[in-house]
């Protein structure tokens, strides 16, 4: 039986998050080493004014995730695989090993500008609760133009899928997924039409900053969030990373694809809970939880169960 560690995308961040992590030397060293990567002090970047700006959401989930992971690897809970959905696969490909945590400093912060500098307004996410995936299809491709444009994001669940486009375009998705009895429509709080042909221009540049970067195999599992599958190679992980904020997000799949390669317990980085609800649909047996919400001990106690029926 496995562990998967999950890191969330944008949406569940919150002020002052990165002042809420454990206060002990591991932190403070790792936040030291953020800060040194990017030129600039990381701590202010989680203000409620700073946490309206795309990069500063991005930079914070990744700073708070690859420091709670490791934080669990401490406490001697070690992943088999890590996956992350949109920006959570940065903290995901460093647990794993790919990736350095100084070049994910970097090049996030590359990635939240590209993406904020694309689309300053006017843009964004909104969820679909209740209708099947090919019946949202079918409203994006009635409502899209070039005009107006609109596209299926996420895939979170049978049941649960996000569009990406203009404000106008995601208005007239959600009032006829309401006509076709949705249960619930609602604007996310992303700026960003994410996950989409209109992100394919800042995704090339990421592919080129990645060019400079060295990808490691790595030393457990990177489990895609956007193909659902596991990859090894240095080069698929880095096209994995440089491209998915282009790419429709398949977090059903993956989760499926962890269940198959036994997974059992499946732990998600602060901060949030939304990936644990959406992991639990995927498995008939086993534990998926936030660590937000059940703490350091419960995670402990449920690893060093798995790890002994193991033996």
């Amino acid at each position: 039986m496995k562990i998967l560690f999950t890191f969330p995308g944008q949406g569940p961040q919150v002020p002052q998050m990165l002042h809420r992590l454990p206060d002990n030397a591991l932190t403070h060293s790792l936040i030291e080493q953020a800060s040194r990567a990017l030129g600039e002090d990381v701590l202010l970047l989680d203000t409620a004014d700073a946490l309206r700006d795309t990069r500063a959401v991005q930079l914070c989930l990744l700073t708070a995730g690859v420091i709670w992971a490791k934080q669990c690897q401490a406490e001697g809970i070690e992943p088999d695989f890590c996956s992350g959905l949109s920006i959570g696969a940065f903290p995901a490909a460093v647990i794993a090993g790919a990736l350095d945590f100084s070049q994910a400093i970097k090049l996030v912060a590359l990635r939240g500008e590209l993406m904020q500098q694309a689309y300053p307004q006017g843009f964004g996410l909104s969820a679909i609760t209740g209708l099947r995936q090919n019946q949202v299809e079918a409203l994006v491709a009635q409502v899209n133009t070039a005009g107006s444009p609109v596209y299926l994001a996420n895939i979170n669940a049978e049941d649960q899928l996000v569009i990406a486009g203009s404000d106008a375009a995601m208005q007239e998705v959600m009032a006829l997924a309401k006509a076709q009895g949705a249960q619930k429509t609602h604007r996310l709080a992303v700026s960003v039409p994410s996950h989409c042909a209109l992100l394919d221009e800042p995704a090339a540049k990421l592919v080129e900053a990645f060019k400079d970067v060295t990808i490691s195999r790595p030393t457990c599992g990177y489990l895609s969030g956007t193909t659902g599958r596991v990859y090894w190679q240095p080069e698929k992980i880095a096209d994995d990373l440089a491209m998915n904020m282009a790419r429709t997000v398949n977090w059903r799949d993956a989760m499926v694809a962890a269940y198959e390669r036994d997974v059992r317990l499946a732990l998600e980085m602060p901060p949030g809970a939304v990936l644990s609800g959406l992991t639990r649909r995927a498995m008939e047996q086993g534990e998926a939880l936030s660590l937000c919400q059940s703490g350091m001990q419960v995670a402990g106690r449920l690893a060093a169960r798995l790890r002994e029926n193991e033996r």
